[in-house]
């Protein structure tokens, strides 16, 4: 028995391996065709594209990993019964599900492999790829994004640190601007709050720190045009998928503590939890769909098997869709469709036919 496993768990990382790897080769291509004419216009070199393709690869590699582990597990197993090995192991004495322990301890490290996958590799990688853009696109980087704190240049090229900032409100907490003199820091203004009122800045509960003469200015409310629109930071600021959970929870508790509940950030926080689970999910089908075909029926199994992950796709987006807009709770939004399909996964295996 222990020789058949080998055997199949050869046959079935060779092949995940090929199909895994390509595909995440050929979305990460298609990406760059989609943003090449913005990169030509910059001038970029042949180096430059395929550092930006390679970049994006591990974020493609974690989304197709469950459909490409899905793929193997029916087609390694579907062509296993089409050969009769299986009637031939269960003819010898042998149990199916205990063939199939070693491709469940399987699913089990890929997701752990994948969860570790989204929580070091992709955040880095992304963060690369997306400055990387930039600078193919001949765009200036203006803002810094650490732990929820963003540091970014004024338009006078004065530094500004921001404690807090709220996307969807386009506020922004705990504001220090640093102007500087022709040697030395002239003045620092620090505000409590600021918020964007269509054309430009409004600081309220002002302080003035006059450095030359060390006066401090109090002022409650007062417009400052020296920050650019709010649209940097939507197009600057990082991404969920630019984040590890520990600091996409640290993002999400700041807000939740000044007051601001951001609905998205959490579910994508959740989500970045449950998503990695489906991967043992999808060898568990494979393996039960492929178990349950018939002679001749290999075709249709690994097209039920697909049709079901697409479902799986379109059901887990739209949890996440209503999740943001409120309509479901956050948990719920990132849990529920994982949930179900395990359960459906589990039950199936469970109900193995020997």
């Amino acid at each position: 028995m222990k020789i058949i496993q080998r055997l199949y768990l050869k046959d079935f990382f060779r092949l995940l391996m090929l199909i895994s790897l390509g595909l995440s080769f050929i979305f990460s291509l298609i990406d760059l065709i989609g943003e090449i004419d913005n990169f030509m216009s910059a001038k970029a070199s042949f180096w430059s594209l395929a550092l930006y393709a390679l970049f994006n690869m591990p974020r493609f590699f974690l989304y197709l990993l469950p459909m490409s582990v899905l793929i193997c597990s029916l087609f390694t197993f579907t062509q296993a019964f089409r050969r009769h090995e299986m009637s031939a192991i269960k003819a010898a004495g042998g149990r199916l599900k205990t063939l199939f322990y070693p491709f469940i301890a399987t699913g089990i490290l890929l997701s752990i492999f994948a969860f570790v996958t989204s929580e070091v590799v992709v955040p880095d990688f992304t963060k690369k790829a997306s400055d990387l853009q930039h600078r193919l696109e001949g765009k200036e980087k203006k803002t810094v994004f650490s732990n929820g704190v963003i540091w970014l240049k004024g338009k006078d090229g004065s530094p500004v640190k921001i404690d807090l900032y709220v996307e969807d409100k386009k506020t922004a907490r705990g504001i220090s601007i640093f102007i500087s003199g022709e040697a030395f820091l002239k003045e620092q203004i620090s505000a409590e709050e600021a918020f964007w009122d269509g054309k430009t800045w409004v600081l309220n509960n002002v302080k003035k720190y006059h450095v030359e003469t060390g006066e401090v200015e109090k002022i409650r409310s007062m417009e400052y045009a020296g920050l650019d629109s709010p649209d940097l930071f939507a197009s600057e600021l990082n991404t969920p998928g630019e984040m590890g959970i520990y600091e996409l929870y640290r993002y999400t508790q700041r807000m939740k503590n000044a007051g601001f509940s951001n609905l998205k950030l959490i579910v994508d926080l959740n989500s970045k939890i449950s998503f990695p689970l489906i991967n043992i999910f999808m060898m568990l089908l494979g393996i039960a769909l492929s178990s349950r075909g018939k002679k001749g029926g290999g075709l249709f199994t690994a097209g039920l098997g697909l049709l079901i992950s697409v479902f799986y796709w379109l059901g887990f987006t739209f949890t996440l869709s209503i999740g943001y807009a409120g309509i479901i709770h956050p948990v719920l939004a990132a849990w529920a469709i994982p949930f179900l399909f395990g359960a459906l996964a589990t039950y199936l295996f469970a109900t193995l036919p020997e």
